[in-house]
Order: C-alpha cells, then structure tokens, then sequence
C-alpha cells in the first residue's frame, strides 16, 4: 500500500477532520481513508453530462442516504440551505 501525505492543510481544517474523525469513533487516518474511499466510489462526482450548477450542488450536499444534515430534505430545502436562507 501506498502512504499519502497532504502538505499546508489549515489548523481550522485538521481541527474539524479531527473532530468528525473522533465523533466516528475512528481514528484519522481511518477517518480519512474511508472519505477517500467513499469518493472514489463515485467516479462521477465532478459532475455528469448536462447537469446544472444546482443539481451538481444537491447532489453534493446530499451525499448518500445516510447523511444526517440531508437526510428527508426535498431538493428545495437543499437550495434553502446551500443558499443560506
């Protein structure tokens, strides 16, 4: 197996990753590999043929169906929320 190294990340970023990583129950590293993996999973997550800005953006924000902060949104309460309103 191959080591990753990222270089310059911010003290807030490390901070935050840290975080989800302990409320995971997980280490980083382990933290990290699974969102790697997760988006590696989906090779077209950059975006897919004549999708729009917005749908890209749900898309996005939803992530998968076990994504607490989405889960049971309508797409309109996706824009709501991307939006800040």
């Amino acid at each position: 197996m191959t080591a990753l190294t990222i270089r310059d990340v911010p003290d807030d970023i490390l901070t935050a990753v840290k975080v989800h990583a302990a409320q995971a129950g997980k280490s980083l590293q382990a933290y990290t590999l699974e969102l790697l993996a997760r988006d590696a999973a989906h090779p077209l997550a950059i975006g897919h043929p004549g999708e729009t800005r917005g749908q890209r953006a749900v898309r996005r924000a939803r992530g998968t169906a076990t994504n607490p902060e989405t889960r049971g949104m309508s797409t309109d309460e996706i824009m709501e929320l991307l939006r800040g309103d």
